[in-house]
């Protein structure tokens, strides 16, 4: 058993819909490349054990993603203080997935939402648009797709 499987151990999990959005906005790429941030990525956005020269396979890709969601989930879950619906839970997760946990960790964004002033969390998003000093068209459009997923409602 893992520990995405065992509630006990690790109660929230990132929904369909973030997922969905990390796939879109990470698309999947089979072979090393450098992000804008100058980072070396595979898969879905992998950083954490890439090296010049690997390959993944589509099924190596979601391994490694569902690895990386496992740590965000539960990041999120431990610094956020307030309660979140699923789809909030997900947009954060989608968040720190692009950013990395300590800029969530330390962001206005997380404070203010500990504060429970929910309101501020979209436009907080949107400030983190930039990648190396420049606003990237890309992140802005990112930014407001975890905005529109965390505005939206259950049902």
């Amino acid at each position: 058993m893992s520990l995405r499987d065992d509630d006990a151990f690790f109660p929230r999990h990132i929904n369909e819909a973030g997922i969905a959005l990390i796939k879109e906005f990470e698309g999947l790429r089979l072979t090393p490349y450098l992000c804008p941030s100058k980072i070396w990525t595979i898969g879905y956005g992998h950083t954490r054990t890439v090296c010049a020269g690997m390959s993944v396979t589509p099924e190596q890709a979601e391994m490694l993603l569902a690895e990386d969601l496992d740590l965000f989930e539960r990041g999120v879950s431990r610094v956020v203080k307030v309660p979140l619906n699923d789809n909030q839970f997900s947009a954060l997760v989608c968040f720190s997935f692009n950013v990395g946990m300590a800029n969530l960790e330390f962001s206005t964004l997380l404070k203010l939402l500990n504060r429970g002033w929910y309101e501020q969390v979209p436009a907080q998003l949107m400030r983190w648009d930039h990648a190396n000093g420049e606003v990237m068209g890309g992140l802005a459009r990112r930014r407001a797709a975890e905005a529109r997923l965390w505005n939206r409602s259950m049902t």
